[in-house]
C-alpha cells in the first residue's frame, strides 16, 4: 500500500483534469457528425491520462537529477525526496509513454496513420519539457506546450478518431482546454517563482516576474469563458453550461489578486483545477447537447 501511495503521489492526480477535459470537449465536439465510432474515445483518454502521467514522472526525474527540486515548496516530488530512485522514475516514465504510445498506434491504425507523426512530437515534446540537454520548460516555453498538447491536440484530435474529420467547434474547444490547463502551469510557475530562479530555471513566470504572471493566469481564464461563450454563439448556446465554472473561478482569482505567495498557492492549483474540471465537462455536456 505504502508502495501503491508513492507512485500515486508521482503521478499527481491533480493534474489530470489537463488530460480528462480536451478528450471530453473534442468527443462531445463530433456529436451531431456522421461516422462516429465512439469506442475510439476510450483509447483517446487513454492517450492523454498516459501523456499526463508520463510527463508527470519525466519531470520528477529531470528536475531531481538537475537538483531542480532540492528546495521544494509544492507537492512532493520522488527523486527529490528520496521516496524513489532516479532510474525507478524515469522506467515509470517510460512505462506512461509506452502506454500512450500503444493506444495511439490502435487509434492510427483504425483512422490515419499521420497520426503517428503527431503522437511522436506529443511524446518527444512530453520528455523534452525538463529533460534532454536544452529542456524548453527551463527557457519559457512549457505554457506553450501545454496549449498546444493538452489543448488543441488533445481536443481536436480526439474528434478526429471519433468522425475522422475536425470541426470549427472543436478548434474553438481545444482552445478553451489550452487556457486551462495553461492557468493550472502558471500557478504552478508562479509558486515557483523564488526556488526557480535560484535553480536556473527560466520559465515564462521567472522571466516576466510576479504581477505580469498573475495577470496572466486571469487572462489565461477569461480567454477559457470566453471561448466557452464563443461555442455557444456559433451554434451550440448549452455550451453556457460551462460558464459555472466562474463562480469556481472566484476565490482563486481573489487570491492571487491578493498577492498570496509559495505555499499558499497550493490551495490556487487546487482550485483551478476544479475550475478546469467544471468548466471543461458541463462544456462537454453543452456542447454534446447541442450536437
Amino acid at each position: 500500500m505504502a508502495a501503491m501511495n508513492r507512485w500515486l503521489i508521482g503521478a499527481r492526480p491533480r493534474t489530470l483534469p489537463a488530460a480528462v477535459v480536451p478528450v471530453a470537449l473534442g468527443a462531445a465536439a463530433a456529436v451531431g457528425e456522421g461516422g462516429a465510432v465512439w469506442w475510439r474515445v476510450g483509447g483517446a483518454l487513454v492517450v492523454s491520462l498516459a501523456l499526463q502521467v508520463g510527463v508527470n514522472y519525466a519531470n520528477d526525474y529531470s528536475d531531481g537529477v538537475r537538483g531542480t527540486d532540492a528546495v521544494r515548496v509544492g507537492p512532493t516530488r520522488l527523486v527529490a525526496s528520496g521516496l524513489a530512485t532516479a532510474s525507478a522514475v524515469k522506467r515509470a516514465a517510460l512505462v506512461a509513454f509506452g502506454a500512450a504510445a500503444l493506444s495511439g498506434l490502435a487509434l492510427a491504425a483504425v483512422t490515419s496513420w499521420w497520426l503517428l507523426a503527431v503522437g511522436l512530437a506529443a511524446l518527444l515534446a512530453g520528455w523534452g519539457y525538463t529533460g534532454g540537454p536544452k529542456p524548453y520548460g527551463y527557457f519559457g516555453l512549457g505554457e506553450l506546450f501545454v496549449f498546444v498538447f493538452f489543448g488543441l491536440v488533445a481536443t481536436t484530435g480526439t474528434t478526429f478518431v471519433v468522425c475522422e474529420r475536425i470541426t470549427a467547434v472543436s478548434w474553438l474547444a481545444g482552445c478553451a482546454a489550452g487556457c486551462l490547463a495553461c492557468a493550472l502551469l502558471v500557478v504552478n510557475n508562479l509558486r515557483d517563482i523564488p526556488t526557480d530562479r535560484v535553480a536556473g530555471k527560466r520559465t515564462l513566470a521567472v522571466r516576466i516576474g510576479d504581477r505580469p504572471t498573475r495577470a496572466l493566469y486571469i487572462a489565461l481564464l477569461i480567454a477559457a469563458f470566453g471561448l466557452v461563450a464563443a461555442i455557444a454563439v456559433g451554434g451550440r448556446p448549452w455550451a453556457l453550461l460551462g460558464l459555472v465554472g466562474i463562480a469556481l473561478a472566484i476565490k482563486p482569482v481573489r487570491t492571487i489578486v491578493g498577492g498570496a505567495q509559495g505555499g499558499a498557492l497550493i490551495a490556487v492549483l487546487g482550485g483551478t483545477g476544479k475550475v478546469q474540471l467544471a468548466t471543461g465537462l458541463l462544456a462537454a455536456i453543452g456542447v454534446a447537447l447541442g450536437g
